[in-house]
């Protein structure tokens, strides 16, 4: 195989290089589109004061709320954090660094950050706290405020299928933030259901060029659901 090849076969290969006071892009959407192992892997490493960017923080047990037990999580930036207990008690405790951000903006905060774009204006949260400090100008009569993109040392993200030289396509909610994602970081690491040989995609159906992947990683997934609802029979 090439050069080109960036298929990795341990999560200790996947996630090398990752340092305390790293900080860490994550995809996904609440539980769904999340890189599960890659999450554990870090658990598992013991890295600490890492700031997370990601839409949510998981549940108390799973997804990157596992990254809380232990306290590795220094500040974390993100638009809904309701469906975890712990991240509330260390948020209030003072433990935790809290960083609310709508979720469009989020969204183009990383995508901003991997088209090296610096900042850019949005009129969502004028007028609210989330306005506080930052500059404020005019377009067409209407206020913006100035919001700043993000990067990190490492984007981890969750794909359905990818070739070996890192090509991705996602699917269904993994659709949600991970294409973002996964060009907001140095290194970028994609965990995966399946990986194909190179031209076995359809180069229209891939979402993530390869250029933006550093390493890929064919994983198996629970996929947990955060609220079961089901038809009374």
């Amino acid at each position: 195989m090439s050069g080109f090849d960036k298929v990795v076969t341990s999560y200790a290969d996947a996630m090398a290089g990752l340092k305390d006071g790293d900080t860490i892009i994550a995809g996904g959407f609440g539980l769904c589109g999340i890189p599960e192992g890659l999450i554990a892997e870090i658990k598992r490493m013991g890295t600490t004061d890492l700031t997370v960017v990601s839409n949510n923080c998981g549940v108390d047990d799973f997804g990157l709320g596992v990254l809380l037990q232990d306290k590795q999580i220094k500040k974390i930036i993100a638009s809904y954090v309701g469906e975890n207990a712990l991240f509330e008690k260390q948020m209030l405790d003072g433990e935790l660094e809290v960083e609310l951000t709508p979720q469009g903006t989020l969204a183009e905060k990383m995508r901003a950050g991997g088209a090296g774009i610096p900042a850019f204006y949005t009129a969502t949260g004028y007028g609210t706290p989330v306005a506080e400090g930052k500059e404020v100008k005019e377009f067409d009569g209407r206020p913006y405020i100035l919001e700043e993109s993000v990067t990190g040392e490492f984007a981890i993200v969750k794909a359905w299928k990818a070739d070996r030289y890192g090509n991705l396509v996602f699917r269904h909610t993994a659709m949600n933030f991970n294409p973002m994602a996964a060009t907001a970081g140095k290194i970028t690491v994609a965990e995966v259901e399946e990986i194909v040989e190179p031209g076995e995609l359809e180069p229209s159906q891939i979402h993530t060029p390869g250029i933006y992947v550093n390493r890929v990683i064919k994983g198996t997934f629970e996929k947990r659901i955060e609220r079961v609802t089901t038809r009374k029979a």
